[in-house]
């Protein structure tokens, strides 16, 4: 049973690191020496926008799309619902932090799928025939909005704050400590930053990359706002970062969104992303998945 202590400590940290007022840091570059593509040849990206995302590409995930283009991926924002008509121009789909329409205002329970019946069946079967999905999803509310298109891919999204029961931040995932895994994704990586996310659990052919160790995954009834009662569990079989093959696509799937952005937090204006000092290979982790999802 969690104690009193434990409690006092956690909200001590949260206090000061529930982000709230993150701007994007317009004057983060990173240096990509050998672009992948030619410049604007590479796979068509979409980032989505449809659905009360948090990240936008003009937005939080500016960063993300920097990086990304200077790669030679060709990028757009996606205004639409997901249906077979409109997926047929999209090579990689992402999709960061979405919400549905009651969550999008108060992060609050219950958290509703972000996305229609039709538009999980139109996104799977994409997937199903060769599309290549990246769906990074925070912790509560937006775990819990993500939940059932994850589920569609076989993927057990929990919605839930993944704390660090060694009240760092930011959170760190090492290859010498196997949690941060060897996989096509990580080549020459040896430490990921990242900054409180969700937790999740891949069925038999997904693949972890980062692992939860030594966290509590608590699951609030209003985020950021726990007690002795908050329900919670062990992370032990529980994932931050992961992906699977699926019929003849690919799924990426983050429990955790501001890895791949760069942003300001707070009246301090705190680094919080690929412009923190520490995250210095999240880009590399980033171009990797992207590349993951464009090979064959």
């Amino acid at each position: 049973m969690k104690t009193k202590q434990f409690f006092t400590a956690l909200l001590l940290l949260t206090t000061g690191t529930a982000l709230t007022q993150q701007l994007p840091d317009t004057a983060f570059t990173y240096q990509n020496v050998a672009p992948r593509y030619a410049h604007g040849k590479g796979p068509m990206v979409w980032l989505d926008e449809a659905h009360f995302n948090f990240h936008t590409l003009g937005g939080r995930y500016a960063s993300f799309g920097k990086v990304v283009q200077a790669d030679g991926y060709r990028i757009a924002p996606n205004q639409q619902e997901f249906t077979p008509a409109s997926l047929a121009n999209c090579d990689i789909l992402v999709i960061a932090n979405a919400l549905d329409s009651v969550s999008n205002t108060r992060w609050v329970l219950p958290n509703h799928s972000a996305f229609s019946p039709a538009e999980i069946t139109a996104v799977q079967n994409w997937v199903q025939q060769g599309g290549r999905l990246f769906l990074i999803a925070d912790h509560m509310p937006f775990a819990g909005s993500a939940a059932d298109l994850a589920a569609a891919f076989g993927i057990r999204m929990l919605n839930c704050f993944a704390m660090d029961n060694r009240r760092r931040f930011p959170e760190k995932f090492f290859r010498a400590e196997k949690t941060l895994l060897d996989s096509p994704l990580t080549v020459g990586i040896d430490t990921v930053v990242t900054f409180t996310g969700s937790a999740f659990q891949l069925p038999e052919k997904g693949k972890a990359v980062l692992t939860l160790k030594n966290y509590t995954l608590l699951m609030p009834a209003v985020a950021w706002q726990f007690d002795e009662t908050t329900p919670y569990r062990e992370s032990l079989g529980w994932h931050q970062l992961g992906y699977l093959p699926y019929g003849k696509g690919k799924v990426v799937i983050s429990g955790e969104a501001a890895m791949f952005s760069a942003q300001l937090a707070g009246a301090n204006q705190m680094p919080v992303g690929m412009n923190q000092p520490e995250a210095r290979q999240n880009p590399q982790l980033l171009l990797q998945i992207m590349a993951w999802l464009s090979e064959p």
